[in-house]
């Protein structure tokens, strides 16, 4: 089954539930699905769903450090609540073991030697941990083996 058609049961499945708040948040992520293919005119595949679901945690994420800052414990617990369902659709996260090990596959496949190829390992890494490992905590350990 696609991640595509798994969003889709999951969003039956809450609305038998009654769960009102599960049920928002597949609806704003089928909604993002939707105008991704209308925009680009294709029908998304499990990589794009997947660059769509990451997109969406990163903007909760966002939200619920804002929202933090501003003391509103109340969307923060919403965003939180959210954050949950959409890592739900994640495939399983990559321990540190297995990001340093990525990473050095990286760095030797691009033959990068110095802070300046980090583009290039970047490049090379981003499609072996898509979704299964932070970005940014893959862009600071490259930085510091580079650097190193």
């Amino acid at each position: 089954m696609s991640l595509k058609d798994r969003i889709t049961e999951d969003m039956k499945d809450a609305m038998r539930a009654k769960d009102a708040a599960r049920l928002g948040t597949i609806r704003l992520l089928q909604a993002a699905i939707k105008q991704r293919e209308v925009d680009e005119r294709i029908v998304a595949d499990d990589a794009l769903v997947l660059a769509i679901v990451e997109k969406q945690i990163k903007q909760r994420k966002e939200s619920i450090a804002q929202f933090r800052t501003a003391g509103r414990a109340d969307l923060v617990d919403k965003e939180e609540a959210e954050l949950a369902v959409l890592q739900a659709y994640l495939p399983a996260q990559m321990s540190d073991a297995e990001l340093e090990a990525a990473v050095a596959a990286a760095i030797a496949e691009a033959g990068a030697g110095g802070v300046q190829a980090m583009g290039k390992v970047m490049a090379a890494l981003k499609p072996r941990i898509a979704g299964r490992a932070d970005v940014g905590k893959a862009s600071a350990l490259v930085k510091s083996k580079l650097a190193a």
